[in-house]
Formats: structure tokens, sequence, C-alpha cells
């Protein structure tokens, strides 16, 4: 081997041993790790309320349409042309109790009576001539000296039928006057006329439709109820064999929206539909309110009309231990997170009354209880909490 072969060999062998001196020292050579205490998260901060449960009556918000209390087609009984209608015959005419509201020609029924009087008289005449004849046949009896005698000698059955005949005569004669009142058609109950169907000249047969009105003195609104909110009312209930409830009615709103502005009327509850609805499972309550179609001293309210959608808030009874809590407080499972004084949080199923889009109504808390405000993912029941206390339901973010 040439000399430079050898210092090639040399130096090859002196890299190779500092190679491995130095992986030696990098793996084995360097110091070994010290252990260390993991770093420690503070507990999550959470804001909570204290709640305070009291007695409240929690208001009831549902809707429904106006409707009329009474409401009917209006009939001839008679046949004849239509002679005459009132003013108030029109389509949204009002009219008051009895008032004339159409007038039905009646020469015929004139003419009727007029015959039933002249029966009326003729079958008197014949039970006058009848009575005549038996007294005639008893005193010729008389004269025959006996006491008993036969009953057709004393003309008795020809009485009994001249009487018969009279009452006869005498319920045409009535019957003919009903008639003729019938030519007059009004109703008994102040009212508006919702469509007309027939005008002046106009031929009537017995049964045909004139005319569909509804009382104005009174109009109701069928308001669905869910059982949660049965719950929250004192509804007038009466049971089989009992007289109507002599509780006090319920009060309600009525707000509805109309020509650009918001308007109110007051009612009550006055009685609860007969049966649940068997599709949607609530219970109906009837609203009333009176003078729907009075005005208003000083105000431009307009009447109440039936067909008009409203919202109503039925003032409710008072509940005991009722707590006020943000809705972000309550979860999907009707419950809530309270902590504790050790700071650690606890599950507390409660009872939901009512709600709206900020707050809900629950029993089921003591007084002092703190309740968190806000879900946060991180949190569930038994964490250490850091707890952060807001004073009112106000101050909640949403």
């Amino acid at each position: 081997m040439s000399l430079s072969g050898r210092k090639q060999a040399l130096w090859t062998a002196l890299a190779l041993v500092a190679g491995v001196g130095v992986s030696w020292l990098l793996l084995v050579g360097k110091p070994a790790p010290q252990p260390e205490a993991p770093a420690r998260l503070p507990p999550p901060a959470v804001d909570v309320i204290a709640v305070e449960p009291a007695a409240r009556a929690i208001a009831v918000t549902t809707q429904g349409t106006v409707e009329p209390l009474h409401m009917v087609s209006l009939v001839s009984q008679v046949a004849g042309r239509v002679e005459a209608i009132s003013p108030g015959f029109a389509d949204g005419g009002f009219f008051r109790a009895g008032d004339e509201l159409l007038r039905i020609e009646d020469a015929d029924f004139n003419l009727a009576i007029v015959r039933a009087r002249s029966q009326v008289a003729a079958a008197e005449q014949r039970l006058a001539e009848e009575r005549g004849r038996a007294r005639q046949a008893r005193r010729e009896w008389r004269d025959l000296g006996t006491v008993e005698a036969n009953a057709l000698f004393l003309r008795e059955p020809q009485i009994a039928a001249a009487e018969a005949a009279l009452e006869g005569a005498r319920a045409d004669l009535r019957a003919a006057e009903l008639d003729l009142e019938r030519t007059r058609i009004s109703l008994p109950f102040n009212g508006r006329i919702s469509t007309r169907h027939v005008g002046v000249g106009q031929y009537l047969a017995p049964g045909a439709v004139v005319a569909e009105a509804y009382a104005t003195d009174v109009v109701q609104v069928r308001l669905p109820l869910t059982d949660r909110q049965v719950t929250l009312l004192d509804l007038p209930l009466t049971y089989a064999g009992e007289q109507e409830s002599a509780a006090p009615p319920v009060a309600v709103t009525l707000e509805a929206r109309f020509g650009s502005r918001q308007w109110q009327w007051q009612g009550s509850i006055v009685r609860t539909n007969a049966s649940i609805d068997v599709d949607s499972r609530v219970v109906y309550a009837v609203a009333e309110v009176r003078d729907p179609f009075a005005r208003e001293p000083g105000s431009q309210r307009p009447p109440l009309a039936p067909g008009l959608f409203v919202h109503a808030t039925i003032e409710g009874r008072s509940m005991p231990q009722v707590s006020v809590l943000p809705r972000s407080a309550l979860r999907n499972d009707d419950s809530v997170l309270v902590v504790d004084a050790r700071e650690r949080t606890r599950l507390v199923a409660v009872q939901v009354l009512q709600g709206d889009t900020r707050q809900v109504w629950v029993q089921g808390l003591q007084r002092g209880d703190r309740v968190i405000v806000h879900q946060a993912p991180n949190v569930t029941a038994g964490a250490q909490v850091s707890a952060r206390e807001v004073s009112s339901v106000a101050e909640v973010e949403y």
C-alpha cells in the first residue's frame, strides 16, 4: 500500500472513532430529566343568580279569532213577494231587537183572515142553534114526565161537534193571523246583518233564507290552552249536577293590530269547551267581550268585529314557590346546575311553569340556591367552579 493510501485509511478510522464518541455522548452522557408537577388550571368561572322563590301569578298568552256568540240564518216562514226592506237590512247594517227588517206583501193573508173570521162566525151560529135545539128537546122530555133522557135526543153529540168545529175555525183564524204577522220579519236581539240574500220585489218561498245575522251585544274568542297552561289558571269548570261556577271570572286582555296600530280590549273567561280537541289535545277556553261595537270615549279604537285575529293574555292564579330564571339557565331536560357552598355544581330538576324567549318561571328550587345562568360546555355536575353572582335576571347577557 502506498503512503497516500495509508494516510487516507488513517483519517477514515479517526473520523469513525470521533463519530462513535459523539454519538455516545449524545445518547448516554446527557443528564437525566428531573420530574416536575403539572401546571394546575384554575376552575372555570361561571355566572350565577341567587333565586328567591315566592308566590307569583303567571300570565298565560295564547291567540284566537273573534266569533259571534249568536249567529242565525233569517228564514221566511211564509210565501210572498218582498214589498219593502229597512235601511239596516244590508250587508254590515245594524238593527235593534224587534225592528222590522223585511216586509212581505200581505194582501193574500188579509183575505185569509177575512175568510177565517167568516168560518168562525158560521161555527158560532151552528153551535148556538144546536144549544137552542138541545134546550127545546130537554123541555119536551120533561113534559113527557120521564127523568132520564137519551143523549142523542138531547143533541149532546151535535153540541160537541159544533163546539169542536168552532175551536177549529178559531184555530184557522189564529193561524191566518200568525201568517200575517210573519210577513214582518224581525229578530229578538240587537244585531248586525252579515250577508243579505234578497231584495225588494223578489218572491220568497217558505223556508227561504233571506239573510245571515249575528248578535252584537257579546262576541266570543275560543282560546287554545295546553296542559301546562291550564295548571296556571283558575278556569270556570262545572261538574254534572252542579250549577254554573260561582267563581269570579278570569280577566283576559285581547290585543290586535288594525290600521297600523295596536289596540286592546278587556274581556273575561266564562267557560270551557265541552271536550278536549282530539287532534291538538288542547283545551279551549271561551272568552267573552261585552259591547264590542261600542265606541270608547275619547278613543279611535275600532270595533271588535268577528273574524279579527287577536292575541290574548290571561290573568293567572297565584302559584307558590315560583322562581324566575333566565332562559339560558334551563337545560334541555328541564334541569339546572346549582353551585353549592363548596363551589361544586349539582344537577337539580325543576318544574317549568311558563317561559318566553328571555326567562322562565319554575318550581323546585330553594331560597338562596345559586343557579348557573349560562350552560358552559366544559361544566358538568360535580365540577369545581368559580362563581360570580349576578344580582338580577335583567343583568344576564343573552
